[in-house]
């Protein structure tokens, strides 16, 4: 890869086509930026002057609903706007009734919509959680916390929100650097979960071992890094971004706040591999969970969106920084409705629906084909995906593992060997020799076993001669 084109994918922003087509790359297994087809295609951006409403300002998230109705929280005009799954404006909620008396929302950053309707509002300014039911009605307040766990000058100020199956909720609150904030489904705060493990400069580690106590004192502590964002998925589980580059920037969390996240793939999920100085790494402040395992992070640093596979694959890249349709000014928030996926600017006030492409549409369904165990479907959308983009070595592994689960395990070993997935190509060549060997067992046995009984014949036919001539000599 010439230094060109590492300098051209590693830029700060990427140029867009004026179909509203991004120009794409990828990286290969060496970790080299290399060239790639579109997964995804602008269509169309929608605001408030579209919607016959006054403009977004300074929204700062959203959510899709499995019915695929957006709800878009507009912060800066306190207020949720929902649209339908057509993006036609459906309604406003700007108050509620607390108590017989109308009460509004204050600066609210963080939303979340279950699959019944009910509506959970990061009320940041007003250091509370709302709990709406699906026609806008007060269900419950989560406020002021109390607990052992928290400190006495502890102030709530949720940022972040999502409720699971059994309406727990999990919080993530501006200066919480212990993880998620767990509530009940009462709204009775009861754990952390989750946090971020301290990054220790070994030489800053050392020399607060030297130091004196006046001079640590004035050192900065060793504090987690804080969550970004999150997001649930069908089974329940968090996913979580964390903007420091550290270690792990994405978990996935399980009940108990272990990250059970895959990184199998060629490099560990962490945005941009490569990148300039002067423009610095990814830094991941969302997270959208699809089906079948597949997940995208947004960068708000490039603008750029990253989708990964469930074994931590990259998948592809898109959008970018800059003023044209495709990019972004200060993307805040992302989320996928059926085959499109919306980004939501929080400077320009709107939402940019991308659509996928042919390729894209080919990826996920070979994605999608592995995962439901549809392994001679799979294997022809992603030999299809391969010849749409020669680059996409993620392919041929995919390739070689559908032909492993149907125990084709020599022409597995090619396709892992060609995709450099080693760790593929060792299983493949394991099973394939096991399988010669059980299918010429018999055969190995009885050369073995006529072999052995050929050379006891000779010993004793050489034996019975040898007593024979010793007869006749005596």
């Amino acid at each position: 890869m010439s230094m060109v084109c590492l300098l051209l994918f590693s830029s700060a922003a990427l140029p867009a086509s004026a179909d509203g087509q991004a120009d794409a790359y990828h990286y290969s297994f060496y970790g080299d930026a290399v060239p790639a087809p579109a997964a995804y295609e602008a269509t169309m951006i929608i605001t408030g002057k579209r919607l016959n409403i006054s403009p977004f300002k300074e929204p700062s998230d959203m959510h899709v609903t499995a019915d695929e109705r957006v709800y878009v929280l507009d912060s800066g005009n306190a207020r949720i706007v929902e649209l339908d799954r057509n993006f036609m404006l459906v309604r406003t909620i700007d108050s509620f009734q607390n108590k017989g008396k109308k009460d509004q929302f204050k600066n609210p950053q963080g939303l979340f919509v279950t699959d019944k309707g009910d509506i959970l509002i990061a009320d940041s300014d007003n250091q509370r959680v709302v709990h709406l039911n699906d026609k806008g009605e007060l269900i419950k307040i989560v406020a002021e916390p109390k607990s052992d766990l928290l400190k006495e000058d502890f102030q709530f100020k949720p940022i972040r929100i999502v409720m699971d199956k059994g309406e727990r909720i999990y919080v993530m609150a501006e200066g919480v650097f212990d993880g998620f904030m767990e509530f009940s489904a009462d709204g009775e705060f009861s754990s952390f979960i989750g946090a971020n493990r301290v990054q220790v400069d070994p030489v800053e580690y050392l020399w607060k071992r030297l130091a004196t106590r006046e001079q640590r004192s004035q050192m900065v502590m060793f504090t987690p890094t804080e969550f970004t964002n999150l997001d649930m998925d069908e089974e329940g589980f968090i996913y979580a971004t964390s903007g420091d580059r550290g270690k792990d920037p994405i978990k996935k969390l399980n009940a108990q706040g272990t990250d059970i996240l895959r990184r199998e793939g060629y490099s560990a999920p962490q945005g941009d591999l490569r990148y300039m100085n002067e423009s610095g790494p990814s830094r991941l402040i969302d997270v959208d969970v699809g089906d079948s395992d597949m997940y995208s992070v947004l960068d708000s640093n490039k603008g750029r969106i990253f989708t990964y596979n469930g074994d931590g694959y990259l998948l592809h890249i898109f959008g970018g920084i800059g003023n044209r349709l495709g990019l972004f000014n200060t993307p805040v928030a992302l989320e996928r409705a059926g085959d499109r996926m919306l980004v939501l600017d929080k400077a320009l006030g709107e939402i940019t629906v991308f659509q996928t492409t042919e390729y894209g549409r080919t990826l996920h369904n070979a994605v999608r084909s592995y995962y439901n165990g549809e392994e001679d479907q799979s294997s022809q959308l992603f030999a299809k995906a391969a010849e749409m983009n020669a680059n996409l070595e993620y392919a041929y592994a995919g390739i070689g593992k559908a032909l492993l689960r149907q125990k084709q395990y020599a022409e597995s070993a090619e396709y892992f060997k060609q995709s450099m997935e080693r760790k593929g190509y060792s299983k493949a060549f394991l099973l394939y020799r096991k399988e010669l060997m059980r299918e010429h067992f018999s055969w190995v046995m009885s050369g073995i076993f006529l072999a052995a009984a050929a050379l006891v014949t000779v010993v004793i036919v050489r034996r019975q001669r040898r007593r024979t001539t010793n007869a006749g000599i005596k």
